[in-house]
């Protein structure tokens, strides 16, 4: 076949119009490039500064601070102090404790970007142990202990085989099966609560009364009305024991506000 010029002049940008379009098809099938993982989103932090003392402000060093459902866990210094940084804001309950003084408990609300300033006064009890305490003995005995009251058959008691089959991510999940206890919303706090079952311990309905049962943990009495949220996770706990009122709680624990019964939980570890 003869080619002219006019002819090369035609031919030859519909070729390279051809082979454009075949590269643009062959680049359109190739997979998009994976996106960029997102960033980690960073809770945001607040500080926790605060003091221990005695009911005569004399400082008290060495005192235990912890705050549960976090790994913030400090000890006061010379002059009483103690300073926690990087917790995640929200809120948490606080425990303050030392051998020979009574342990405190409180909620609280560690702010945004912002530092909570807290003060603590200890009351001097007896001292009843010896010089030196091995915390694994103290645990081992609080377990023996559980062991013993379980056996006793007073009371209603959740081990941690129990805790363990129910694989759940709050305590307050396990505690609902309880027949001595009923875990309520509160409506006017909007947290859970545990109310005594014997005692009229309901919200709303015929007879209903509010009664909340005391909380233990570890020994140390909470507030009042505490939340159910805040207990620690059932991976941290051993134990759990529940009394329907003062005439099945313990005698040890009598001191306590026991009137609409009483829930001892138990870590593995001890706060």
């Amino acid at each position: 076949m003869a080619f002219n010029l006019r002819t090369i002049r035609l031919v030859v940008p519909a070729l390279l119009l051809v082979a454009a379009s075949a590269g643009a098809q062959q680049k359109s099938t190739r997979p998009a490039a994976p996106p960029p993982p997102p960033r980690p989103v960073r809770a945001p932090l607040g500080m926790i500064d605060g003091t221990v003392t005695d009911t005569n402000l004399v400082p008290i060093p060495m005192a235990d601070v912890t705050v549960l459902r976090t790994t913030a866990r400090v000890a006061t210094d010379n002059r009483g102090r103690f300073q926690l940084r990087g917790v995640p804001a929200g809120q948490y309950l606080i425990i303050v404790r030392r051998l020979g003084y009574r342990p405190l408990s409180g909620i609280i609300d560690v702010p945004q970007g912002d530092t909570i300033r807290l003060a603590y006064q200890l009351d001097r009890v007896a001292q009843t142990l010896g010089a030196v305490t091995i915390t694994e003995q103290r645990h081992s005995m609080r377990l023996m202990e559980f062991d013993l009251r379980a056996k006793a058959g007073v009371g209603e008691f959740i081990t941690q085989a129990d805790i363990d089959k129910r694989a759940s991510i709050q305590l307050s999940d396990i505690l609902k099966f309880s027949k001595t206890m009923s875990i309520t919303n509160d409506n006017t706090s909007g947290h859970l609560v545990a109310l005594s079952r014997r005692e009229g311990g309901s919200l709303v309905g015929a007879g209903a009364g509010y009664c909340p049962m005391q909380i233990m943990l570890d020994g140390v009495p909470l507030p009042s009305g505490f939340p159910m949220e805040l207990l620690p996770s059932p991976r941290d706990v051993a134990g759990v024991e529940i009394y329907s009122g003062p005439a099945t709680v313990p005698s040890q624990f009598g001191g306590h506000d026991k009137r609409c019964g009483m829930v001892l939980v138990w870590t593995k570890d001890g706060y």
